[in-house]
């Protein structure tokens, strides 16, 4: 009496978990480019890419939104339209689905192109690894330091930025 019952628990946690993955779909098309690293599909769902941050285009003032770019925000945001606005993606998932907010977490894809590592490797995004989400950690890690030794995009004033600093007297 005691298999039965486990199987029994076995099966439904079974559904469940088919009923998730359900429910996370796997190719989308884009409706809208919140900013360089979150998009919106067109059924209304947010994807955060995994692996990536991009400069922000707003914060929170008072409960409210405000826009207040960061530097290089726009660049990525505009990287990011480029690349998926409008366009079937592929979504490809790592260990967890959804983040505290709700939002899809993914790789994403447009053909065979990894649009997270794009970002990456067109300096419009830093890596952020955040386990246990960490698929891609080594190349991510690779394509920015790449990224940075080009000076391409978020790396390209860093360093001049820093000698006119040490510069000033």
């Amino acid at each position: 009496s005691v298999i039965p019952r486990l199987l029994h628990v076995v099966v439904v946690l079974s559904l469940g978990t088919l009923s998730c993955a359900a429910e996370t779909p796997q190719e989308a098309v884009v409706r809208h480019v919140i900013d360089g690293d979150t998009i919106e599909l067109v059924d209304g769902r947010l994807v955060r890419y995994i692996g990536i941050d991009t400069p922000e285009l707003r914060r929170k003032s008072g409960g409210q939104w405000v826009e207040d770019p960061e530097p290089f925000g726009q660049a990525a945001k505009d990287a990011n339209a480029a690349l998926v606005e409008g366009k079937t993606v592929r979504l490809e998932y790592d260990v967890e689905t959804h983040d505290r907010y709700g939002r899809l977490l993914a790789y994403v894809y447009v053909n065979e192109m990894m649009v997270n590592a794009a970002l990456l490797t067109g300096g419009h995004a830093q890596q952020m690894t955040i386990p246990p989400n960490v698929k891609h950690v080594e190349e991510f890690r690779q394509l920015v330091n790449e990224a940075r030794d080009a000076k391409r995009g978020l790396w390209s004033a860093t360093r001049s930025r820093r000698t006119r600093a040490r510069d000033r007297p």
